[in-house]
């Protein structure tokens, strides 16, 4: 079970986002090499915007990495049977209806008939200075950072209604990631798992969310183009 992996020691997991639209076939096979060699605990799948089907990409990374394969779907057109599982994303920061119910209930039977593993996410947008595509597809105004109060007030609601799981995003390539304050505050009021992404560049930054108390860090745009940034970071899990 993924989820239990998430909650199994060590406790510090770090995971790789691939959007297929940003990925030749070539490319992806480099950075799915350099990740497998340096031992990420996750590969997430999905984009807010995604052209290519995402049935092929998840085909060659099981062909080419050994990490479970989560899909991290921006819309309906990104789910895929051939995936271990999926985080299941209710937009909690926004108040838009689609992202926060509409699109799970019209991709419920296929999710109930789908195989996968089910991972229910609470997904709250931090504002990362910049419109990211997620706050501009989905419609919903990012969190100030300068709120960490609302933050911690929208993940305690999160899992008190269920969730399993927490994510932090700044949004991918954000000019800002979220801040170690924010972090911190969140993790010091929630049991659950805590994940956080967007704008993270360098391995100073994974070390430093860390120690704020992420669970889990993700990382896609800092390594598409220069992915052997990757073992660099993944190297900051194991402490080295």
């Amino acid at each position: 079970m993924i989820y239990n992996t998430l909650l199994s020691n060590p406790a510090k997991k770090f995971a790789l986002l691939i959007d297929p639209d940003n990925h030749s076939e070539s490319s992806l096979i480099k950075t799915l090499t350099i990740a497998n060699k340096a031992g990420i605990d996750f590969i997430l799948v999905g984009g807010s915007l995604v052209s290519k089907p995402i049935d092929r990409t998840v085909e060659i990374i099981k062909n080419t990495a050994s990490a479970p394969v989560i899909l991290f779907p921006g819309s309906l057109l990104q789910l895929s049977e051939k995936a271990d599982g999926i985080l299941l994303l209710a937009l909690i920061s926004g108040r838009n209806p689609d992202y926060l119910i509409g699109n799970h209930v019209l991709a419920a039977h296929f999710l109930k008939k789908s195989g996968l593993e089910i991972i229910p996410t609470g997904y709250i947008l931090i504002d990362g200075n910049s419109v990211s595509s997620v706050e501009y597809i989905s419609n919903t105004r990012p969190i100030p950072v300068e709120k960490p109060d609302i933050v911690v007030a929208t993940a305690l609601a999160g899992e008190m209604l269920g969730y399993k799981l927490i994510y932090l995003e700044a949004g991918s390539g954000a000019d800002r990631r979220v801040s170690e304050r924010v972090v911190a505050e969140v993790k010091k009021n929630i049991a659950i798992p805590l994940m956080v992404g967007g704008g993270i560049r360098t391995p100073d930054d994974v070390l430093n969310l860390y120690k704020a108390g992420a669970d889990i860090i993700v990382v896609g745009t800092a390594v598409e183009d220069n992915p052997e940034l990757l073992e660099k970071m993944v190297a900051v899990r194991d402490g080295k």
